[in-house]
């Protein structure tokens, strides 16, 4: 009897380091096949000129239906609009009282920009740093020329916005510490 419960033992500790082995193993190659930061955002170029400044900050608020900044304000050295990254125009037209042009890019995200006048037509192809339209010079947005760029990931009621400046490689995204017994991360 005691030899057919050592045996029963060995059997139940083979099979325990079996399964964690298993989950080792799962959890490895699950991070192996995440994506990296870098390809979950790609690096875009800057709809104005290279490095311009941020004159209001992207502020997402904490519920959908809160008040908040949905894109990023930056300052224009001149009046041209560019695509920061390839894609298709899928809007151009009035919102309340500004034009808008939308472009969906070839990752499904939407990149919008206002105010703008001359914009291009629904359905035109573009190319990263092609131009899209004009800063409408007659809407002051800012205290000085700029234009508010906002990025949206997924459609309608689902849609995420995206701090705009994540995709220029300026800022990182944002990262949740551990908090410790005292609370402190």
């Amino acid at each position: 009897m005691p030899r057919l419960c050592n045996s029963f033992r060995a059997v139940l500790h083979l099979r325990t380091v079996l399964i964690c082995w298993f989950v080792v193993l799962l959890f490895t190659h699950a991070l192996a096949l995440s994506p990296a930061i870098s390809s979950e955002y790609p690096r875009w170029q800057w709809p104005t000129h290279q490095g311009a400044q941020v004159l209001r900050n992207f502020d997402k608020p904490a519920q959908k239906w809160n008040s908040g900044h949905r894109g990023v304000d930056l300052a224009a050295d001149d009046a041209t609009v560019r695509s920061p990254a390839a894609g298709k125009v899928v809007f151009a037209g009035k919102v309340v009282d500004r034009t808008v042009i939308t472009i969906e890019h070839e990752d499904g995200r939407r990149s919008s920009f206002e105010p703008v006048a001359q914009p291009l037509k629904v359905g035109t192809a573009v190319k990263a740093g092609e131009k899209i339209a004009e800063i409408d010079p007659a809407i002051s947005h800012c205290s000085q020329l700029c234009i508010h760029w906002g990025v949206r990931e997924g459609t309608g009621k689902s849609a995420e916005y995206l701090n705009p400046l994540l995709f220029l490689g300026v800022e990182d995204p944002s990262v949740l510490l551990p908090i410790g017994e005292d609370f402190a991360a």
